[in-house]
């Protein structure tokens, strides 16, 4: 995790939470999310391509609203790994998941408009766009606007994730 992605600044420059300082940071969050991992609702996953056999990147439920049936999915990869379509695969995989194992109606994401590859990830898996909210999110870079994306789950067959090769 260090290594690969978090401790880059690019690639986390448009995330909420900061680039790791050391190893042991990195360490303590993979204690909590196994310490996570005893709740069902809890969804966090490494990124591995099956060529590399390591972790390049994370994805997983940043929110679950049980009573709306809708899942919020946040994820980041390392920079050596952009633009190969390993997060799209990886996305359209959780999408899959939550839609088919968990039961969700909506499947959503955002991203800041700085940061147009996040967007095109979503737009690959079939997600729609849904409009920008004007300042309303946070991350590194401080106050940013937020360009939501959306797929429910009567959606989904119309659209499967175009994957690049």
């Amino acid at each position: 995790m260090y290594r690969n992605w978090a401790s880059d600044p690019e690639v986390t420059k448009y995330l909420t939470w900061p680039t790791h300082e050391n190893p042991e940071v990195s360490r303590q969050v993979l204690l909590d999310w196994t310490e996570q991992y005893k709740d069902d609702t809890f969804y966090q996953w490494a990124i591995v391509p099956k060529e590399l056999g390591e972790p390049v990147g994370s994805i997983g439920a940043v929110r679950l609203n049980e009573q709306a049936q809708l899942v919020h999915i946040g994820y980041c990869i390392g920079a050596n790994w952009w633009h190969r379509g390993i997060t799209s695969e990886a996305m359209q995989a959780v999408m899959d998941y939550m839609f088919d194992k968990v039961g969700v109606n909506r499947v959503e994401s955002r991203h800041d408009p700085r940061n147009p590859n996040s967007g095109g990830v979503m737009r690959k898996c079939g997600m729609k766009f849904e409009g920008t909210l004007r300042q309303s999110d946070w991350n590194n870079q401080g106050i940013c606007d937020a360009s939501w994306y959306g797929l429910l789950a009567e959606e989904r067959n119309l659209s499967k994730c175009v994957v690049d090769t």
